[in-house]
């Protein structure tokens, strides 16, 4: 009889030590599955939050105009005379969708960049976060599209990156100058 009340106890606690062990073997399973899950998040944004180039920017450009510089050897007249014309290659045909997008996106970086007037306000929109972010978006369509343009296509967003670019640089040398100017009257 006495087997009889100890043997509920016992499946009891039998099944208290699984559950138990179970829980323990569910938690770090998951926190090994956290751990896995870790990303890492790398800056390639070309500009500081000065908004002047980054040195591994200006680094890689050195590199590529040396690997230009070396793939272009120096030959003699007679030799590139001597050459045989190479085969014409395709250009690519003029897409008006992606001259929109360009045109899309360089608009917005200006009205950032306050060459637009707020319509409620009536003052320029200056954000040189959101414009550093479509700059940066050019630059990687230009990079990504890089011999895939129509020369004209090429053109225009070569040029309105460049115009873009000189914006910015004066509009942040303008906010820092204000920046500075607003601390030095603070401290005053």
């Amino acid at each position: 009889m006495a087997d009889s009340k100890c043997a509920p106890e016992r499946l009891e606690l039998a099944t208290r030590d699984k559950l138990q062990g179970r829980q323990i073997a569910e938690e770090s399973t998951l926190s090994d599955h956290k751990q896995e899950e870790a990303f890492r998040v790398i800056d390639r944004r070309p500009f500081t939050a000065e908004g002047e180039l980054r040195k591994e920017v200006v680094e890689e450009q050195e590199r590529e105009a040396k690997r230009e510089a070396a793939k272009i050897p120096a030959a003699p007249p007679e030799a590139v005379k001597a050459a045989a014309p190479a085969p014409a290659v395709e250009t690519p045909k003029r897409a008006p969708a992606f001259e929109n997008l360009v045109r899309m996106l360089g608009s917005n970086a200006a009205m950032v960049l306050g060459a637009y007037a707020d319509p409620r306000t009536g003052q320029p929109a200056i954000d040189p976060e959101a414009a550093r972010e479509l700059i940066d978006m050019l630059d990687a369509l230009h990079e990504k599209t890089k011999g895939n343009l129509a020369p004209e296509e090429d053109n225009l967003l070569l040029d309105l990156l460049g115009k873009l670019k000189m914006t910015y640089l004066e509009i942040n040398q303008a906010v820092a100058a204000e920046t500075a100017k607003a601390k030095a009257k603070a401290r005053s």
